[in-house]
């Protein structure tokens, strides 16, 4: 297809095998939208499309993802409030007909993409590391372990005792993420045999950190939980971005001075200075 719809927050890119979701940026865009950023969905992970009537004269073009084949919205188990839905693209009322010709277009390419459960992740999961703030703990994740350091304002006296724990990937059977817009949130790792039926309170158990007002949002503890699950499912790490590398400008200036002596040393031509210097510029 390789055609753009352009909707509230968002931007839909059209391809022959998969979607092309672009969050924009802005104070009235969600907040996870902006944390996820872009998301390529391929036709395969989607079982269904759909278009309603919105709210306040707009229309809801929709994408069904087959069950198991986001980790996000596994993760997220049902609990994302309607205006978070990431599958979601909100169109102006008078765009109908446009709106209607992309979900028939895609609906004809659905036929060939399979449905039914996914026996594994499709949509690529977020990527690590990622970290995020709890009411009684920080949370972080490297790819290939979970990291959980007390809080001495937040955390009960059972995690204290138990001290600051670490969970590598093979040692975990899943992760159970209980949304902080309802009462009692907290984001829970499992073990291999684990049942979660039997656990304790998760205030009390070092394997799980709780939520609270302004602690574990949405937009951060829910990529965090995709992000292990994908992992977890895997068996092995996530993906990592490469972390920026940034120089002590006090170091570059130090460097840069010192390029200097040798060029009026004579020892490094004009272009050599000229070039080094751009490169330490560049570590800025």
């Amino acid at each position: 297809m390789g055609d753009v719809l352009a909707g509230f927050h968002a931007v839909w890119e059209f391809e022959s095998d998969s979607v092309l979701i672009r969050y924009e940026r802005g104070i009235r865009t969600p907040k996870l939208f902006q944390a996820l950023g872009e998301r390529r969905v391929p036709l395969s992970a989607v079982e269904g499309v759909t278009l309603t009537p919105g709210r306040r004269g707009t229309v809801v073009l929709r994408l069904l993802p087959r069950p198991g084949a986001d980790p996000l919205m596994e993760a997220a188990a049902g609990q994302l409030k309607e205006g978070s839905d990431p599958y979601r693209l909100v169109l102006p009322a008078e765009r109908e007909t446009l709106a209607e010709y992309y979900a028939d277009e895609l609906k004809g390419l659905l036929t060939e993409s399979g449905s039914g459960p996914a026996e594994r992740f499709l949509v690529p999961a977020p990527e690590a590391p990622l970290q995020f703030k709890a009411y009684d703990a920080k949370a972080s994740f490297d790819g290939t372990a979970v990291q959980f350091r007390w809080s001495w304002t937040g955390a009960s006296s059972a995690k204290w005792k138990a001290g600051d724990q670490s969970f590598a990937v093979a040692d975990l059977g899943g992760v159970e993420w209980r949304s902080p817009e309802v009462f009692e949130g907290y984001l829970r790792l499992l073990g291999r045999s684990a049942d979660p039926a039997a656990a304790g309170q998760p205030d009390q158990d070092p394997a799980a950190v709780v939520f609270g007002l302004g602690y574990g949002p949405v937009h951060e503890s829910l990529p965090f939980a995709a992000a292990v699950l994908a992992a977890v499912r895997t068996r092995g790490p996530v993906p990592v971005a490469p972390a920026a590398s940034r120089r002590d400008p006090a170091e570059i200036a130090e460097r840069i001075r010192h390029l200097g002596e040798l060029h009026r040393a004579g020892l490094v031509t004009d272009e050599e200075f000229s070039s080094k210097k751009a490169e330490l510029l560049a570590e800025l």
